[in-house]
């Protein structure tokens, strides 16, 4: 499987959330979870003054931009480009060109180089979040989205639970 890297998409202005809405939605009902595995709307806070009173808000930091970090295929591509408010990639001819490293860390996007000590089949604790005090065995691990799947004994039966590396302990 190709490596999965940053791009940007170009939207219709003040459509980026709903952009993000859609293709994550497109992402859920196609199964395409291990292929577009983030798709972002950059924020940075800025205070801003109103009736003399401060107030930090969020502003997108490029309006008419969302960013994908995702494994470019046809499928891919047909799927983000053809979303609602999408209006292409950003490249030439709209081409998808992806973000190089150093473009990445002048957006604060920086590859982690996670360690952890979970593999599949150990026994874990949920420690935070709805599944709190749950126990259950790992299934998968997906390093890209720093979660695991855990097998969970819901009304009878083993149902699989996504949850965050920083939401278990081992057992």
């Amino acid at each position: 499987m190709a490596e999965a890297k940053w791009y940007v998409v170009h939207t219709y202005s003040g459509y980026e959330n709903k952009v993000k809405a859609n293709i994550e939605k497109s992402i859920q009902n196609l199964h395409l979870e291990d292929q577009i595995l983030n798709v972002e709307v950059p924020l940075e806070d800025v205070v801003e003054v109103r009736n003399g009173q401060k107030k930090v808000v969020q502003k997108k930091l490029f309006p008419g931009y969302v960013l994908l970090h995702m494994v470019m295929n046809d499928e891919t591509w047909y799927v983000v480009r053809n979303t609602r408010g999408v209006t292409g990639f950003v490249g030439p001819e709209s081409k998808a060109v992806p973000l190089t490293e150093a473009e990445m860390a002048n957006l604060g996007i920086r590859p982690e180089q996670l360690q952890i000590d979970y593999e599949v089949g150990d026994t874990v604790k949920v420690i935070s979040g709805v599944w709190e005090n749950t126990v259950g065995q790992i299934k998968a691990i997906n390093m890209s989205k720093s979660t695991v799947t855990i097998g969970v004994d819901m009304f009878g039966r083993e149902t699989a639970v996504e949850i965050s590396f920083y939401d278990i302990k081992k057992m």
